[in-house]
């Protein structure tokens, strides 16, 4: 096998295996090694197929399944210039497919003679492999299906140019690595440096499943679509009462345009000193980025929104186009302020310019899109259209009057306090 002569696809993730098996197809039948070191090698292989099916929730053939597998996750020259985009031009296509006619090679291996030469019947099993469950511990469930629908149509493509084509079919529509896999990232640091790691076990929140607020979710989807579309569009922060379905906007915006490129980076306060350096790894990606910040505040003491600051409009390096910051807050100005703030007699001689100091971090968010509790009306509103969802039976006067009545001693009107209600109900059941 030539898995040395690989240009474009290296320093694979999961390339061990790869390499093993590779090194066992062009010598198991080598009279030199050891014929008990060999098989016990196979069944070693044979093992790590058989859990990474577990790991990834992988089914049919598994070899298959590993090689595309390794395919969709290898960000190099090729993939990355096709990621969302499609087709590219240049002499990286000869060198890309130079390496797909390895892989094809992979692909069409016979593996029957060398079950029999070592006598290793056990793989046949792994050829149609039926999974305990098509859940996976990485990818969720619409992705794991895809690669191993990826894996299949690569066994009817009869030419590597067909293959390769397949395969770049996939990275326009999907992405690449990490990032054209996953939704949802968030910023991990160690001794290593800074890593955006994807959040494998995300929450499915969809703009409908926020009863209500149907202008401010419009303005949200109007500067995203913006965004997803390459238009101008702005940072934006979403303020107002607690409970109100801030955050689940943001959750089901990324959702709803994850087909367009869209992903999603979590960010704490306190690592808004990596955030130049999270903004250096993603830029140069097809993807759009909302760097996602909530409950966004800021006491007195705390100076981390200078960092901020900087980045959103100040620095001297340009803001991305491919990055948006959303953010948001229980405060419409973010940073705490005081009545002293404003007295003509204090120890700061420039009053005017401590208030605008406090203020000019939310200016540079160019859309702030309000999100107040609901009235009474509003809220038994969310009530029913929850109740009814969820399939409740419950007469409405009675719905009605025990959520007032749990309204007042858990938190009051909000949308968050009706959810919590229903889900009190249903726990009841």
């Amino acid at each position: 096998m030539r898995e040395q002569e690989l240009m474009v696809y290296r320093n694979f993730e999961d390339g061990e295996l790869l390499y093993d098996m590779a090194w066992l197809m062009s010598h198991y039948n080598d009279e030199f090694y050891n014929a008990a070191d060999l098989r016990a090698l196979f069944y070693d292989c044979i093992h790590k197929l058989i859990e990474l099916a577990g790991n990834y929730g992988f089914h049919g053939n598994l070899w298959h399944c590993y090689l595309a597998n390794l395919l969709v996750n290898n960000e190099n020259s090729y993939s990355c210039g096709c990621e969302i985009r499609g087709e590219i031009s240049g002499s990286i296509n000869k060198a890309a497919l130079h390496d797909i006619v390895i892989f094809k090679e992979f692909y069409d291996f016979d593996f029957g003679p060398m079950m029999e030469a070592l006598n290793v019947p056990e793989f046949e099993m792994l050829t149609d492999y039926e999974s305990s469950t098509r859940e996976s511990k990485v990818y969720n469930t619409r992705i794991c299906a895809r690669i191993c629908e990826l894996a299949e149509k690569f066994c009817q493509d009869n030419t590597p140019e067909e293959m390769k084509a397949t395969l770049t079919e996939f990275y326009k529509e999907y992405g690449v690595g990490k990032f054209g896999l996953h939704k949802s990232f968030r910023v991990v640091r160690d001794e290593d440096g800074v890593h955006i790691v994807p959040i494998l076990n995300i929450a499915h929140v969809y703009l409908d499943d926020l009863v209500g607020y149907e202008i401010p979710k419009q303005k949200l989807v109007d500067n995203t679509l913006a965004f997803v579309n390459g238009k101008k569009a702005n940072n934006c922060l979403l303020y107002g009462d607690a409970g109100t379905g801030k955050s689940s906007c943001i959750k089901g915006i990324v959702n709803e345009y994850y087909n367009k490129g869209l992903r999603i980076i979590e960010l704490y306060k306190h690592q808004f000193q990596d955030l130049n350096e999270v903004i250096g790894q993603i830029k140069n990606r097809n993807y759009k980025f909302v760097i996602y910040m909530d409950d966004l505040s800021f006491e007195d003491f705390e100076i981390e929104y200078k960092y901020l600051k900087a980045v959103i409009e100040g620095g001297l390096e340009k803001k991305p186009a491919n990055v948006l910051i959303y953010a948001t807050s229980n405060r419409r100005h973010l940073i705490r302020e005081n009545f002293s703030d404003k007295e003509e007699i204090r120890e700061d001689m420039h009053t005017s310019d401590t208030v605008q100091e406090k203020l000019s971090l939310v200016a540079r968010f160019g859309v702030t899109i309000y999100f107040g509790a609901p009235n009474k009306k509003q809220f038994q509103n969310i009530v029913k259209v929850l109740a009814q969802r969820n399939g409740l039976e419950m007469p409405e006067e009675e719905l009605l009057a025990e959520a007032n009545k749990w309204e007042l001693y858990h938190g009051g009107l909000s949308g968050r306090t009706a959810q919590q209600f229903i889900d009190y109900l249903l726990g009841r059941e």
